[in-house]
């Protein structure tokens, strides 16, 4: 039998460990930082990446592309603050649309309004929505919301849980597409019949639409038409448009009207935000008409990836959506999360080519790892043999110069 001494001696060795471990993995992110600014071939370069003086440059550039700068500059959320609001209602064929600095601001807003005029705090959504795995629940603790899910299961929640789930709700809140599931969304039938059976139980609909824009090409439906479901509609500004951040709030101007009262006691009305909305509307005009060439190139990745997995013999690789639904997919591979961060850094280091831009993450059963894939403009360049000879590569790396596993 262990006696208490050895337990505790044996607590501060495994606690040590683990900060060894944490140490390698911050130095590994570092490396991977600087792997993707020396990259020559990426499947993404994402804005937010780039220096101080590449982001300025650029809405330098293109900002007099989308406003007039000889136009005052915003205070309080007039001047160009109000021209994106109007923009991002006309897209979307909403009454109003109120702009905020972040999402996560955006939505308890949203959410709280409509409790407001439902009567009722709970809001079901899914236990993979980014309330509940990135907000520190804020919805509980800062909105006075009372969240509850409908399903954990990896993918959309259904009619039949919808209409099944066994207490009231004011508000059925459906983030599109699920980005922890793996960026998936319903069909454009599953989508309605939720979107009916919340009706049914006389709730409201709010979306979460962080990357609502790039789902058109998998409903095959307009903007418009698909935030017509919901009864109001959040968008992000960064996330898929470039833009230096914020989000919007879409919906019937009554709510929006609340919304900005609500805004300004959060903290969200800030007093000058041309260069953040600025980017916005660039993003609007140059990012948000590629946004479906991005899709298809994606689905063409995905197949190569695929491919080239097989033909390197990996024994289990899936891409999952297997087709994806966006732009964005995973990639779930059976080796150590960390082995495979080093390999894909290592890789880059060497080669200039740079496969796998996000980290990895231990999910699922023992033994499985997963990362999030991403294809924009930098990976239409990319052509099916290319990624498959860069699958090839970077599994030879995993095995080792011995032809062995890791």
């Amino acid at each position: 039998m262990t006696n208490t001494a050895e337990r505790g001696g044996e607590e501060p060795v495994e606690e040590r460990r683990e900060e060894l471990r944490e140490e390698v993995r911050e130095e590994l992110r570092k490396r991977r930082s600087a792997a993707l600014r020396a990259a020559e071939r990426v499947l993404s370069r994402p804005a937010f990446r780039s220096s101080l003086r590449g982001r300025l440059e650029l809405l330098h550039e293109t900002a007099s592309q989308v406003y007039d700068l000889d136009e005052p500059a915003d205070q309080y959320g007039d001047g160009v603050v109000a021209a994106l609001e109007e923009r991002v209602a006309a897209l979307l064929g909403a009454e109003a649309a109120a702009f905020f600095p972040t999402g996560t601001m955006a939505q308890q807003v949203a959410l709280r309004c409509w409790a407001g005029r439902t009567g009722n705090t709970t809001v079901a959504l899914h236990a993979l929505a980014h309330p509940e795995v990135h907000e520190r629940g804020s919805l509980s603790t800062v909105a006075a919301l009372r969240p509850v899910r409908l399903t954990s299961e990896p993918r959309p929640p259904t009619a039949d849980e919808v209409r099944s789930f066994e207490e009231p709700f004011g508000t059925l809140m459906l983030e599109l597409p699920l980005r922890d599931a793996g960026f998936v969304l319903p069909s454009w039938e599953e989508l309605t019949d939720v979107v009916d059976a919340a009706r049914e139980r006389d709730a409201v609909v709010h979306f979460d639409g962080a990357r609502l824009w790039e789902s058109t090409v998998h409903f095959g439906r307009p903007l418009e038409e698909i935030a017509s479901l919901a009864d109001s509609v959040y968008v992000s500004f960064y996330k898929s448009l470039d833009g230096f951040g914020g989000a919007a709030l879409a919906g019937p101007r009554a709510l929006v009207e609340e919304a900005k009262a609500w805004r300004h006691r959060y903290g969200g009305t800030v007093f000058q935000q041309f260069p953040t909305a600025l980017s916005a509307l660039v993003g609007l005009d140059r990012e948000l008409p590629r946004l479906p060439e991005y899709v298809a190139h994606a689905r063409v990745v995905a197949a190569a990836l695929r491919e080239g997995f097989a033909e390197a013999g990996v024994p289990w690789a899936r891409v999952y959506p297997e087709v994806p639904h966006t732009h964005e997919f995973q990639l779930w591979l059976p080796y150590d999360a960390d082995d495979l961060a080093e390999a894909a850094v290592r890789q880059a280091e060497e080669t200039k080519t740079l496969l796998f831009a996000s980290g990895w993450s231990r999910g699922g059963p023992p033994g499985l790892s997963f990362t999030e894939l991403t294809v924009r403009a930098a990976g239409l360049e990319w052509t099916p043999e290319d990624v498959r000879a860069a699958v090839r590569d970077f599994a030879a790396r995993l095995r080792g110069p011995d032809g062995r596993e890791p």
